[in-house]
């Protein structure tokens, strides 16, 4: 009976490292990413509600300067394996740190702007390079 469970392991084993070797670049890292949110605990983006307050980590895809009703407001995507949100901070047009490429953890509330998952002003911590 344990040369089947030895078996089974091998096989396991065997299928996870040809799925990584088949899997593209793109689909490790948000294993990758998914992972670390996991260690971290962290809530994976792709469960979280409308108005629950969260903390997920995460890699920032994108930033832009996007005025919101007149007022500067620097916006990121953050995409942590299972999903994507915007991070929004309002009335600046720029953070030391915040570039895409860059991982950080966001704690706020989450809420829903043209069908998208959002976090105004949230509070965050960079992680440090290299850490990546």
């Amino acid at each position: 009976m344990s040369g089947d469970i030895r078996t089974d392991r091998q096989q396991g084993r065997l299928r996870r490292m040809l799925n990584r070797l088949a899997a593209s670049t793109e689909e490790l890292q948000a294993e990758e990413l998914r992972h670390d949110a996991e260690e971290a605990g962290c809530m994976p983006i792709a469960s979280c509600q409308d108005r629950q307050q969260v903390t997920v980590t995460g890699t920032l895809r994108a930033v832009t300067l996007r005025p919101r009703a007149g007022v500067p407001a620097l916006e990121a995507e953050l995409f942590d394996g299972t999903d994507a949100l915007d991070v929004v901070w309002l009335g600046r047009r720029s953070i030391a740190g915040i570039e895409p490429g860059r991982r950080l953890v966001a704690h706020g509330r989450i809420s829903h702007a043209r069908g998208r998952r959002v976090l105004f002003n949230p509070r965050y911590e960079l992680r440090p390079v290299g850490s990546e």
